[in-house]
């Protein structure tokens, strides 16, 4: 019987450095001779016995372990989240769960070790995620969607769900740009990206937090030079991220195809193809290297407790859960999938969007960020503010902890009292989790 909620807290984070992942070229991942599950158990392996050791904790403490993956094939099958937790050498009694929300994937894991802590059932848990887009690319063998939902002829035709934009994100988020014209254009995209890789760069060079930015989180771990398997190398530092300019980022390749709409979302007319080649100078898509996240390897883990626990162990909070979201939406435009999962997230807080400090929304594509700016009315200054995905990297089904994470540490350092983490997710969802800094 469940009575009143207990709180959960957040106790310390940690990851990865994210590299650039290489699927035609692996040599040139600094992890390509890594497997994804190797990656994980090495930063767990690290986490406990060189972070979380100093607070007292071990292996043996955790409850209940979730593994987020967005492509849990091949070598990334989990049995269930075990076989991670094995190469870590974690107790055999030690409880886990696999979880594929795609994007949202480390996300809903670590929701729901929240609920579990918050309902009593669980007093420590792990939330953790992986992804190894050079080895498990997003196109591959081991995947095979029902085709059929495409052919006219299938008694499984669903027409419904325009299959073949919701497999290509590239084109998901071509069709959000055009539903949201006339409100943005490719020049804002790429004055994101530019925004994200610049300030994600500073961060790496200034050090802004007093721990300094990415060194409270980034646990260094063995890789090879690029390109040189032969040379081995720490790695802690994220791999992609470019001292970006405007000039140089408007002339990347666009990388998606137009949908020439006749009307936008709000039923105005935009003028179908004609309409497109008058506003965008050209016939081409608007989406390219340099407004969304490259593909990355990576793994995150985040240690989760119930707050009486804490105290006893003589712990402080790094974060408190306050309240999650979840939500779907058209899976053509997966990316506006942020906005009603933030809104229920706010909603069962009894917060206004105005309530939060600080927001880490993932850039899987600028536009989806700037879509949920604009939908809630959320001011630049407070959003991704040392830097996003597009430059940090986006290993999938890892990202929603690092997102977290990285917030918590952004409330602690700036003073901040709330935080909403949020991301789109591939076949239309999306995921938010609230956190309030307990000190401010």
């Amino acid at each position: 019987m469940i009575d009143n909620l207990k709180e959960c807290w957040i106790i310390d984070y940690a990851r990865t450095a994210f590299s650039r992942s290489r699927p035609k070229q692996p040599e040139r991942d600094v992890f390509g001779e890594m497997r994804s599950d190797e990656l994980l158990a090495t930063l767990l392996m690290k986490f406990f016995d060189e972070k979380l050791a100093d607070k007292g904790i071990q292996r043996g403490d955790v409850d209940e372990v979730s593994v987020g993956t967005a492509m849990g094939v091949y070598e990334a099958w989990t049995y269930g989240g075990r076989l991670p937790l094995f190469l870590a050498e974690f107790p055999v009694d030690t409880s886990a769960f696999f979880i594929d929300k795609q994007c949202g994937s480390a996300g809903a894991g670590a929701a729901m070790i929240a609920l579990e802590i918050m309902s009593g059932f669980t007093k420590v848990g792990l939330a953790t995620g992986v992804e190894h887009m050079t080895r498990i690319p997003m196109q591959n063998d081991w995947v095979k969607p029902n085709l059929k939902m495409i052919n006219k002829k299938s008694e499984w035709y669903r027409p419904q769900y325009d299959m073949l934009t919701t497999i290509n994100m590239l084109q998901t988020a071509q069709k959000l740009y055009e539903q949201e014209t006339p409100h943005f254009t490719k020049e804002d995209l790429d004055k994101f990206g530019v925004r994200s890789h610049n300030l994600t760069i500073k961060s790496q060079e200034e050090g802004w937090f007093t721990s300094g930015v990415w060194d409270g989180e980034i646990i260094p771990i063995e890789g090879h030079e690029e390109g040189n398997v032969e040379e081995k190398v720490m790695i802690d530092k994220d791999q992609a991220a470019r001292k970006s300019k405007l000039e140089k980022v408007a002339t990347l390749p666009r990388i998606s195809k137009p949908f020439y709409l006749d009307k936008n979302a709000y039923g105005e007319d935009i003028g179908g193809r004609s309409g497109y080649k008058e506003r965008e100078g050209t016939k081409d898509g608007v989406i390219t290297p340099g407004n969304s996240s490259p593909l990355n390897a990576g793994a995150t883990a985040m240690l989760m407790m119930e707050a009486e626990e804490a105290k006893k162990r003589g712990l402080e909070p790094l974060a408190k859960v306050v309240s999650m979201g979840w939500a779907a939406v058209d899976p053509s435009v997966m990316g506006r999938g942020p906005v009603p999962a933030s809104k229920m997230a706010l909603e069962h807080a009894g917060m206004e969007p105005d309530d939060i400090d600080y927001w880490e929304i993932n850039e899987a594509f600028c536009i989806v960020a700037l879509n949920c700016m604009r939908q809630l009315g959320i001011p630049e200054e407070k959003v991704n503010v040392m830097g996003g995905s597009t430059a940090i990297g986006h290993p999938l089904g890892s990202t929603m902890v690092r997102l977290t994470g990285t917030l918590g540490r952004i409330l602690r350092e700036k003073g901040g009292k709330y935080g909403i983490a949020n991301a789109c997710i591939g076949g239309g969802q999306g995921i938010a989790i609230l956190i309030e800094n307990p000190d401010a």
